[in-house]
């Protein structure tokens, strides 16, 4: 059974998802997630993109293939050089994208395996549903930057960083946070609209509360937003360890699209 997306480009089977032969998709979402999680500085290179925001998370601060199958050659020299320029480590981002020599090149160099992760996609918004509780904004307070900054741990020195690069997204946005009866915050959540697709990042809620239904509260309204302002589809990106966040993810109707992990240079020693 066909799977549409909503997509300008394809449709694929779900069985062809995440297949290399087919990346279309695959370069659909990934670039709604460029463009949701804006980096200070980016470099093209050669159908790779060099994406550098001061350190702060790997997803901005990563190499990236932008076009399915492109050189690896020079690749990682330029990389080292231009990040070591800026006093950073060179991690490369893998998506399916990426020339499996691309991987294989960098494992041979020492360069370890982490924090893989899945991109997930719901063909539909069936489960979009208002909450009473949950407050959503076109644009961000000073208060939700720093709630949200401070839920999903980030430490006080990138809080500057932080909060640019959420000004700096150009789309349409919707921040959203999670009272509970006393008025309290106790969640987080923000959504990017990009031609008829949502993305959701960093859906958070106190640790102390989950498990209680308040993250399907959050994804649920935000959904609900996403498909008042016309958007037919969702996706949303969740690290492989997190199997609670995808057993929720699935039953609001996410599959999984393709797997990406990043390389990391050798220790120094």
């Amino acid at each position: 059974m066909a799977m549409s997306f909503a997509l300008p480009l394809a449709t694929p089977a779900p069985g062809d998802l995440a297949s290399p032969e087919n990346p279309i998709l695959v370069r659909t979402l990934e670039e709604r997630a460029f463009n949701a999680w804006p980096a200070r500085q980016s470099v093209l290179h050669g159908g790779w993109v060099f994406r550098l925001s001061g350190g702060f998370t790997k997803r901005a601060n990563s190499v990236n293939a932008v076009e399915a199958g492109a050189s690896f050659t020079g690749v990682r020299a330029a990389a080292e050089a231009l990040y070591a320029r800026h006093g950073l480590p060179p991690v490369f981002r893998m998506s399916p994208l990426a020339h499996p020599d691309a991987d294989r090149g960098l494992a041979d160099a020492g360069y370890t395996h982490f924090d893989p992760s899945l991109v997930m996609a719901s063909a539909g918004l069936d489960a979009a549903q208002a909450h009473a509780g949950v407050q959503i904004n076109a644009t961000p307070s000073a208060t939700w930057l720093d709630g949200f900054a401070a839920a999903n741990g980030v430490r006080a020195q990138y809080h500057a960083i932080h909060h640019g690069m959420v000004h700096a997204i150009a789309l349409p946005c919707a921040f959203a946070s999670l009272r509970d009866g006393s008025g309290r915050t106790i969640g987080f959540g923000l959504a990017v609209l990009e031609r008829g697709a949502i993305g959701l990042y960093d859906i958070v809620v106190d640790p102390e509360l989950r498990g209680l239904g308040h993250g399907r509260a959050l994804v649920c309204a935000l959904l609900h937003w996403g498909r008042e302002a016309g958007a037919v589809s969702a996706y949303l990106q969740v690290r492989a360890v997190n199997e609670v966040a995808q057993r929720l993810y699935a039953g609001l109707g996410f599959v999984e699209v393709y797997q990406y992990h990043y390389r990391i240079p050798p220790l120094k020693v």
